[in-house]
């Protein structure tokens, strides 16, 4: 049983990965159909470490597919599953976690159970420490890691405004405002638009005349998007 898990897993490998590359969600989608979800999900974790962005923000759709559904027959795999990404992004795991704030986003956009569980881990990566007794934070502190997190809040917002307002993390998104890095910020007005938080109008406005072209993922694939586009957006949302 175990050889035949291997050889299903590779042949799983050969045929996946080129359709992560080429083929759109839909058509992937119904790919992951034919075959037990977990024989499926270690090509989809080393997807994300593809140099490819198109192999791995559809690895990220998978596994919000693939987890939520696992979730309704068997919720601790898919807890699991959740945990193996949350331990990718600890200091001691010795890896990095590229992907891990997007997927754990994108699984929580359709899962109740699961995001009511693991919400406030992923808000917790915005939060530094705070004194002994109240250090509660685990601070992303690579820009590329921020991303990837930005993106996973501005995208829950997009799916569950409402629970996300009542998170009271509109200081928390904003804060990267001030960042060095123009993808993060851009993100942060993204998420800050959606989260509809008024308060930030001030901080948004300076980024109109920004002409910096930043990626970011919205509407099933990849766009260029200047920051004053993003932060006019933002603010008429605002308004």
């Amino acid at each position: 049983m175990m050889k035949e898990n291997r050889l299903a897993r590779r042949r799983i490998k050969l045929e996946l990965l080129p359709l992560l590359e080429k083929r759109q969600t839909s058509e992937i989608f119904n790919f992951l159909e034919r075959y037990p979800d977990h024989l499926v999900l270690n090509t989809l974790f080393s997807a994300l470490c593809n140099p490819l962005d198109r192999v791995r923000w559809n690895a990220v759709m998978c596994f919000g597919t693939i987890v939520p559904r696992l979730a309704e027959e068997r919720i601790e795999e898919a807890r699991v599953i959740m945990r193996r990404f949350l331990w990718s992004l600890n200091d001691e795991s010795g890896g990095i976690g590229w992907g891990a704030p997007e997927s754990l986003a994108e699984i929580m956009c359709h899962c109740g159970q699961l995001r009511r569980e693991y919400l406030h881990m992923l808000i917790s990566y915005m939060c530094e420490d705070g004194e002994e007794f109240f250090q509660d934070g685990n601070y992303l502190e690579l820009p590329m890691l921020q991303r990837g997190l930005l993106w996973g809040i501005g995208r829950l917002c997009q799916c569950h405004r409402d629970e996300m307002i009542e998170q009271n993390i509109v200081e928390k998104v904003a804060a990267y405002l001030s960042s060095t890095d123009s993808a993060v910020s851009g993100l942060a007005i993204w998420s800050l638009g959606l989260l509809q938080a008024k308060s930030t109008g001030q901080r948004i406005a300076p980024f109109l005349d920004k002409v910096k072209v930043i990626q970011i993922y919205k509407d099933n694939f990849l766009q260029d998007v200047e920051l004053g586009f993003l932060a006019e957006e933002a603010l008429q949302a605002l308004s």
